[in-house]
């Protein structure tokens, strides 16, 4: 069982910005550009509204947003999922620093002072359940 599967189908690899507002609907579902706004500026610098609203039009013309225009205020949610994006930069990140080797990502992720036990116990019993599927 892989967590994030790379797409080969059609890869969409989002800028920084444009991923951040899409955590923020995957996180909170459909959304006015107020709300997204508001989030944004709760995380880093503050973004001006209109920067948002733009980003938010060119998102969804690129095809990684819907908008709702039934309602007065326009509803903007994801258009493409959460897995495939993150298995696409995932899928990105070990070819360029890893050379495509899972194994070596891996062992950096162990050997790194930020790893908890207890998330060494949970890739344990992940590893433990994968092997027992096979």
């Amino acid at each position: 069982m892989m967590l994030f599967k790379k797409d080969t189908d059609k890869v969409l690899i989002p800028t920084k910005t444009e991923l951040d507002v899409l955590q923020v609907l995957w996180k909170h579902g459909p959304s006015t550009v107020r709300f997204v706004h508001d989030k944004l500026n709760e995380q880093k610098e503050i973004v001006v509204y209109t920067s948002t609203l733009k980003l938010m039009q060119v998102m969804k013309e690129k095809g990684m947003l819907y908008r709702d225009e039934t309602n007065m205020k326009h509803i903007y949610s994801a258009a493409v999922e959460e897995d495939k994006i993150k298995g696409n930069l995932l899928g990105r990140f070990v070819d360029s620093m890893f050379d495509g080797s899972a194994s070596s990502l891996m062992l950096a992720l162990l050997d790194n002072d930020k790893t908890s036990a207890d998330e060494l116990k949970k890739i344990k019993e992940l590893l433990n359940k994968m092997d027992s599927t096979k």
